[in-house]
């Protein structure tokens, strides 16, 4: 079962004040073409997810994503922990980076399977110098294992940069040789310089734009979600 039940959407990343957050909800929720909304420390640390999870549910049931920006970095047994936390919080599924190797993956992702949690699985971010070839710290060869490895574990939606289609091709194709026809979730439009269609061309049939910073810090938030949803 996909964590959202279309094929496109738009998730709002809500990492702005609480009052921010109350009038995306105000704002948003009733637009189908919004596929849920992303969770982030910002708020997760400030005020904790049950109480951002009940404010949610004054406005809708749409799915509640979180990222914990980054999860499964730390040793294999915290997993079990982590997703304890949001499961008791009412949290729909999470979105892990397994930097720390293939033992903490499989644990993580085993762990979040055994909660009932949504599994979104991440390795290429979008900013500049992530990967040494970019002069980062990531080995540019560990960004595909990271992908294949969780879909050898059975997940099936992954996180991409939106601002690097052409990562997202060769990502997809790494994908789709071990049988899985990937939903991809893509941050990076917008704000950091990503267009919807272009991450669409190569995404394929199913992928959600996480778009933040576009729709919280515009003048109107509803107008810019509207028009949005009618990239997709």
């Amino acid at each position: 079962m996909s964590i959202i039940g279309r094929d496109r959407s738009i998730v709002i990343a809500c990492d702005a004040p609480l009052n921010i957050y109350k009038k995306i909800l105000e704002q948003t929720a009733d637009i189908g073409a919004v596929g849920g909304y992303k969770l982030g420390f910002y708020l997760g640390l400030r005020h904790g997810l049950p109480k951002l999870v009940k404010l949610t549910r004054e406005y809708t049931d749409k799915p509640l994503i979180y990222d914990h920006q980054k999860a499964a970095t730390d040793i294999p047994d915290t997993g079990k922990k982590f997703m304890e936390v949001c499961t008791d919080a009412g949290i729909d599924a999470v979105i892990l980076f397994p930097q720390a190797g293939p033992e903490t993956e499989k644990a993580w992702i085993e762990a979040a399977k055994g909660a009932g949690l949504g599994i979104i699985v991440g390795g290429l971010m979008t900013h500049k110098a992530y990967v040494k070839s970019d002069g980062g710290y990531i080995d540019d060869g560990a960004i595909i294992p990271m992908y294949v490895n969780a879909a050898k574990l059975g997940v099936t939606e992954f996180v991409v940069p939106g601002n690097k289609p052409d990562k997202i091709t060769e990502i997809r194709k790494a994908l789709e040789a071990q049988g899985v026809k990937p939903v991809f979730h893509a941050p990076g439009f917008i704000a950091q310089g990503g267009e919807i269609t272009d991450a669409a061309r190569a995404a394929g049939e199913r992928w959600h734009a996480i778009v933040g910073r576009a729709v919280y810090e515009s003048k109107d938030m509803r107008k810019t979600v509207l028009g949005l949803s009618a990239q997709l």
